[in-house]
C-alpha cells in the first residue's frame, strides 16, 4: 500500500513530462498489440512549489525562458495511439470490494471504454477525479460506456482505499473497477509511464466499440481532468460515428448544429452561427 508520506514526496514535485517509451518486451499475457510510440510537443512549467527540476536525459530543450520551457518529446516511430487499436491487457482489479479480472478486449464489439490512468492511491488530486467519474457513472452507462481506472498500485491498496471514507481522503464504494498495473506494463503500453518515478501521468483514453482509440489527453501530475469534457467528447464521437458525413465543431454538444466537411456545404453552418 502506498503511504501518504511517500505519495506526498512524489506528487508534490510536479515533474516535467517524460516520454513513456517501451524499453523491454512485455509478456504477451499482460499486454499485446502494442502500437508504436509517437512524437509530440509539450510545454511545461520548470518550477513548482519553488523547486526547480532538471529535464530528463531523454528530452531535448528547444527553447529556454526564465519561467517556462518547451520540450520536444520524440519517440522512435511515427504512429500515434489515436486511430489505432488500443493495446490489450488483462489484469486484476477491485470492484464492489471484490477482486475481479479485467480484460480490455472483452469490451470490444460491446461497449465504449473510458480508460484513465492516475499516479497513486492515497494521494490528493486522484480521489477527486475517481469519485467524480463514479458519481456520474450512470451518464456514461446510458451511452453504453464503461469506465476503468488504472494505477500502479496493488489490488490490496485499491481495496483499502475503497474501504476508506471519502471524508478521510478515501473513495468509498465506486461504480466501476480500479485496475492494478503493478508490472507497469499497461502504463508503458499507453505511453503514460514516467520512467524515473515508476508512476503514470494523468492519461485518459476514449476507446470505441471496435477497440480503436479515438481520443486521448495527458495531464501532468498536479492537474485534474474534467468529467464534463470527457462526456462531451464521448457524445461528439458517438455522433460522428452515427453520422459519418458530418463533423462536430468546437464545443459541440448534443442538439447543436453540426457541420458538413465540404467547402460549399460547410457554409450552411458558418452562416447559421
Amino acid at each position: 500500500m502506498a503511504s501518504a508520506a511517500s505519495s506526498s514526496a512524489i506528487l508534490s514535485s510536479n515533474p516535467r513530462v517524460f516520454a513513456a517509451k517501451s524499453h523491454a518486451p512485455m509478456a504477451a499475457a499482460s499486454v499485446s498489440s502494442l502500437p508504436k510510440p509517437f512524437s509530440q510537443t509539450l510545454t511545461l512549467s520548470s518550477t513548482f512549489n519553488g523547486k526547480s527540476f532538471q529535464p530528463p536525459r531523454s528530452l531535448s530543450s528547444r527553447r529556454a525562458q526564465s519561467s517556462r520551457r518547451s520540450f520536444v518529446v520524440r519517440a522512435s516511430a511515427e504512429l500515434p495511439l489515436v486511430g489505432n487499436i488500443a493495446p490489450d491487457f488483462e489484469a486484476e482489479a477491485v470492484f464492489d470490494q471484490e477482486f475481479i479480472n479485467v480484460k480490455l478486449s472483452d469490451y470490444r464489439g460491446k461497449k465504449y471504454v473510458i480508460l484513465f490512468f492516475y499516479p497513486l492511491d492515497f494521494t490528493f488530486v486522484c480521489p477527486t477525479e475517481i469519485t467524480a467519474f463514479s458519481d456520474r457513472h450512470a451518464e456514461f452507462e446510458k451511452l453504453n460506456t464503461e469506465i476503468l481506472g488504472v494505477s500502479v498500485d496493488s489490488v490490496f491498496s485499491h481495496l483499502a482505499w475503497v474501504q476508506t471514507d471519502r471524508k478521510s481522503g478515501g473513495l468509498g464504494d465506486l461504480n466501476y473497477p480500479l485496475v492494478s498495473d503493478v508490472t507497469k506494463s499497461i502504463s508503458k503500453a499507453f505511453n503514460v509511464l514516467i520512467p524515473d518515478q515508476g508512476i503514470a501521468l494523468r492519461g485518459l483514453f476514449i476507446i470505441d466499440k471496435e477497440g480503436v482509440i479515438q481520443h486521448s489527453t495527458i495531464n501532468n501530475l498536479a492537474i485534474g481532468r474534467s468529467v464534463d469534457e470527457t462526456l462531451r467528447t464521448l457524445q461528439a464521437l458517438q455522433y460522428v460515428q452515427e453520422n459519418p458525413d458530418e463533423v462536430c465543431p468546437a464545443g459541440w454538444k448534443p442538439g447543436e448544429k453540426s457541420m458538413k466537411p465540404d467547402p460549399k456545404l460547410s457554409k450552411e453552418y458558418f452562416a447559421a452561427i
